[in-house]
């Protein structure tokens, strides 16, 4: 189709709005006007919409676009309305949110001509009576939006999308553009050949977003951190991404209850409430949208100023395309991440039961994403690498790992002790279990496989077995090692580590809080390190009263033969040196800081920060508290009132509609803040005696922490999670509380 630059510029600027076009987009115009299939590969905020938007109000028809994004056809069709000064028929979307009279709409304006654009879902094009409604309507070429959920290997993997090509066979073959934000090499391939457009030709922007900040932080004490980071930014727009709808509900109400303007987004919501959700956000009625991942937001708001992962997503295409909806008017855009092993494990849990290639593809996708998160590495190098573009500055200075670089040391000694002892082994076992026989720890699976009489046994006891875990752990992110697939969580040696093995090179692992025994395993040793991770991740706080309360700490657990962390853990140590409380009311706003122990142990705290700050002539800040739902209070009425009557947890949790994992969680909720529960009728009916006493005994005498994942590497390869949780909490009533 002919159509002169002249007319093109000018629709540009009469409809659009726009002076000048933005990277290739007229480069594509061009083509898609010559009737050329054409693949778009542009980054999220590169104007891809437009590519097919401004040649559809110019051809002959009506162009069809393939999106899985609800929100989003909703989202342009309300754009190109606003830009039109007709009827309201120039765009249409056709999915399941319209009733039977909005059909009946969509239908008239299509057959009518008037309307250049409609928006399908996959679901929706699948159905007959579209697919002959579609046959009478002249059709001026097929758009596919987001056509990496074609792809096995894309983020967003859509089954429908398999059956666009058909389906436009049998509609009628005309012109094919697709277009994705991110794609790797492999995604590429895989769209072009399932659309049959092998010959289309190529588009591809840098993937680079220089005005993006991207920080990777650990998940710990997330909703006060999250709230903080967000009250310190007030007014702007802002996404919060979790992985579950329960979660979405809580974070939008927890956020509320703060005094942040937050509303929930996910599939679980009827239309009616997403859309109203949706329209507050862009209409800035609120500040912050929480949202699924898996869902999508599909959101076009330019001045979105930060992203927050509240879960780790599963993939890096998922990451990039999320965090790409920050600063897409090329302004500040803010992309905070946090990051736990222990949610990548969780979401290997989930992969099991599914075929084993689709275990192969998720596990892969992962080990991209835990590269990414645990990586000293330039982040923006990382992400621009992983989609075929090469970065060549060093370092962006836009990033958490280039403001802050984490220290490193060479790992190949640790790293090959790791691989001999694998090697060494006639069975596969868990990173737990390696991380004991390297230490020397002994525990009844080890002696019933005689491992306490290996000659490697115990040749890395000057690690702790957290060290040696995330040893194995950055083995597997090297591909080292490897994970079995059929066998979930056993270790095995890559070729590449028995060549590793053989000719050994610098391994530059990252020294961070984990590594607290490297370079020695003093108590000042760790508390330097401790507090230069505090600065890194910006925590703030008085380090001259931090080494006091540490001293006053040491001091007290001496007099009392407690572990220091059972008096007052670091966070509530550092919240005190934020907050300078000087009344047990005050201290109990310290991370856990409940009744008990603010009682029991608050005394000369107090009196040493009083005297502290009297003498520096200190003004004390206004208290910080995140606050949680008061929805819940009848929760921990209702469970404190039961165990009392000694009923069973089993029926507790029923009766509140939870799990016991979730159950558990409340009580522990409950005990943090000093109210003390006995548990022994349960857990002497369900946990025998010398389990309970060797739990126990951990806590009382080895644990640096009340960490369960710690506990659990310490313990794991003998006991439950469950089991361990329970005489944690019997611990904490009677000692720690």
């Amino acid at each position: 189709m002919s159509i002169d630059s002249a007319t093109i510029r000018r629709t540009l600027k009469d409809f659009f709005g726009y002076d000048t076009f933005k990277g290739e987009q007229e480069s594509v115009i061009r083509h898609l006007l010559s009737g050329g299939d054409a693949f778009v590969l542009m980054p999220t905020g590169g104007g891809k919409s437009l590519c097919y938007q401004l040649p559809a109000l110019l051809m002959e028809g009506t162009a069809i676009v393939i999106s899985p994004l609800i929100a989003l056809m909703k989202n342009q069709v309300d754009l190109l309305r606003g830009f039109e000064a007709g009827t309201g028929s120039i765009a249409h979307f056709l999915n399941s949110s319209l009733s039977r009279a909005q059909i009946d709409e969509v239908r008239s304006d299509l057959l009518a001509g008037k309307t250049k654009i409609l928006y399908v879902a996959p679901e929706s094009l699948t159905k007959e009576e579209n697919v002959a409604l579609l046959r009478e309507v002249k059709i001026s070429f097929y758009a596919v939006d987001e056509a990496h959920c074609i792809s096995e290997w894309g983020h967003d993997f859509r089954p429908e999308y398999r059956r666009i090509r058909a389906l436009v066979d049998e509609i009628g073959r005309l012109p094919i553009i697709a277009l994705t934000a991110t794609a790797t090499p492999k995604v590429q391939s895989d769209i072009l050949k399932n659309l049959g457009i092998q010959h289309a030709a190529v588009f591809k922007s840098s993937f680079n977003r220089p005005n993006l900040f991207y920080e990777v932080r650990d998940k710990q004490d997330v909703d006060k951190d999250m709230i903080k980071y967000i009250r310190q930014n007030p007014g702007k727009s802002g996404i919060v991404y979790c992985l579950s709808r329960k979660k979405v509900e809580e974070i939008a109400e927890i956020l509320c209850i703060n005094g942040i303007k937050a509303r929930p987004y996910h599939a679980g919501l009827d239309a009616r409430t997403r859309a109203t959700n949706q329209d507050a956000f862009l209409s800035e009625e609120i500040d912050v949208i929480v949202a699924t991942i898996a869902f999508g937001m599909g959101i076009d708001k330019p001045d979105v100023r930060f992203v927050i992962h509240y879960d780790i997503p599963k993939s890096i295409e998922s990451y990039y395309q999320e965090t790409g909806r920050s600063g897409r008017d090329g302004k500040e855009g803010h992309c905070i991440a946090y990051y736990s092993y222990k949610d990548i494990q969780k979401l290997e849990k989930f992969m099991q039961g599914k075929p084993v290639a689709e275990q192969e593809i998720n596990r892969q996708l992962l080990g991209e994403v835990m590269a990414y998160a645990e990586s000293s590495q330039c982040r923006r190098k990382l992400l621009l690498n992983y989609f075929g573009e090469d970065y060549l500055p060093s370092g962006c200075g836009s990033c958490d790992n280039c403001l802050h670089p984490k220290p490193v040391f060479d790992g190949r000694e640790q790293m090959c002790l790791v691989i001999r002892l694998i090697e060494s082994l006639p069975e596969h076992f868990k990173p737990e279990h390696l991380a004991n026989l390297l230490t020397g720890k002994v525990n009844s699976i080890i002696k019933s496989y005689q491992h306490d009489s290996l000659p490697l046994f115990g040749k890395g006891s000057d690690h702790s077995e957290k060290f040696w875990c995330t040893v194995i752990h950055q083995g597997l992110i090297l591909h080292l090692l490897e994970k079995e697939i059929e066998r979930y969580g056993l270790i095995a040696v890559t070729d590449a580590g028995r060549r590793f093995l053989e000719a050994p090179y610098e391994l530059n692992m990252v020294e961070d809080r984990v590594f607290a025994n490297v370079g020695g395993d003093s108590e000042e040793d760790e508390e330097a390190l401790a507090a230069a991770a505090a600065l890194k991740s910006g925590g703030g706080g008085d380090p001259v009263l931090m080494s006091m309360l540490k001293d006053l700490r040491r001091d007290m657990a001496k007099r009392l033969h407690l572990q220091p962390w059972i008096i007052f853990g670091d966070p509530a140590l550092e919240d005190m040196t934020i907050l300078y409380p000087f009344t047990p009311e005050e201290l109990r706003n310290c991370q856990g800081v409940g009744e008990g122990k603010a009682r029991k142990f608050g005394g000369e705290f107090l009196q040493l920060i009083r005297k502290y700050v009297e003498e520096n002539d200190i003004m004390r800040p206004d208290d910080f508290v995140v606050k949680s739902a008061p929805g819940k209070s009848a929760n921990k009425i209702f469970i404190i009132q039961n165990i009392d009557k000694c009923l069973p947890l089993e029926d507790i949790a029923a009766a509140r509609g939870m799990d016991m994992p979730e159950l558990l969680t409340e009580i522990e909720a409950i005990v943090s803040t000093g109210t003390s529960l006995n548990l022994d009728y349960y857990i002497s009916e369900n946990i025998d005696d010398e389990v309970v006493e060797e739990i126990y005994d951990y806590f009382r005498n080895e644990a640096e922490s009340d960490s369960l994942q710690d506990a659990l590497k310490a313990l794991g390869g003998d006991y439950e999670e469950e089991e361990i949780r329970l005489v944690r909490l019997k611990f904490l009533c009677e000692i720690a509380s």
